[in-house]
């Protein structure tokens, strides 16, 4: 049976503990429900951006052994230039378990240790050389992956239905790029035009866009190797299209009769 109750707190009732559990257990419910069927990874915002020696993470929500975690303020971690590669990561610590409740805690830190353990997620990376600036602005969509001095999250995992995916930014930017080159390619149009209107595009989309582009199987490959191949798709594009004169700007066509 469907149900919606919504508790009525008015002046004479007597405040119930239905009511109070209500109010309680709703939300948690409706969230779990809502993303039942969506994996392990970031199920919205965490978004980092870089700031003078700090680490801004944004407000979201991440999904990690079926339990859904709720980043509610914007949290700052320091950083520092190390010429090594640092990893800004969610630890999950044990479960503290008391009479009332049971909390289950993670933590951001930055580490150098690159290999993630069983109760880690990646949120974003970077190798910054002593005296040079940390910057998350990019040149094109393969500056995304450039080694130093570049903030790299395609490595965090964004959830999607079943297996995670590339950050909906991450392909918004392949398809801002893609429709620069005015490409007759439909399949170009439409995977771009998915990457646009949708919230998130699974990865088996981004998988069969590949394979349709370059005849590679790509069912096995990580975040930054589908980057990759759409870099490699995205410069081939550009060799074998020319950038189209606006309609406005072109020369009325002339008819000539004999």
């Amino acid at each position: 049976m469907l149900v919606h109750i919504v508790p009525r707190f008015e002046k004479g009732r007597i405040l119930r503990t239905e009511m109070l559990e209500n109010l309680r257990d709703f939300p948690r419910t409706f969230l779990d429900v809502r993303f039942e069927d969506y994996s392990d990874g970031i199920l919205t915002g965490l978004k980092v951006s870089v700031e003078d020696q700090v680490l801004i993470v944004g407000k979201g929500i991440l999904k990690h052994a079926g339990r859904l975690y709720l980043l509610e303020d914007d949290f700052s971690v320091p950083y520092m230039a190390t010429g090594r590669v640092a990893v800004l990561k969610m630890i999950f610590l044990e479960p503290t378990r008391r009479p009332d409740f049971t909390a289950h805690h993670a933590e951001i830190v930055l580490e150098g240790e690159e290999s993630l353990g069983l109760d880690e997620v990646e949120l974003g990376r970077f190798k910054l050389k002593p005296g040079a600036v940390l910057r998350s602005d990019y040149q094109d969509f393969a500056d995304m992956n450039t080694e130093y001095n570049t903030w790299c999250d395609l490595h965090a995992p964004y959830s999607a239905i079943s297996t995670p995916t590339l950050r909906p930014d991450i392909l918004r930017f392949f398809a801002y790029e893609m429709l620069q080159f005015r490409s007759g390619d439909v399949q170009d149009h439409v995977f771009s035009f998915t990457c646009l209107n949708s919230e998130r595009v699974s990865r088996q989309v981004v998988e069969q866009y590949i394979y349709l582009k370059t005849g590679m199987n790509c069912e096995d490959y990580s975040n930054v190797q589908l980057h990759r191949q759409l870099s490699m798709i995205l410069v081939e594009s550009g060799r074998n299209t020319k950038t189209a004169v606006p309609w406005a700007n072109g020369r009325k066509g002339r008819m000539i009769v004999d």
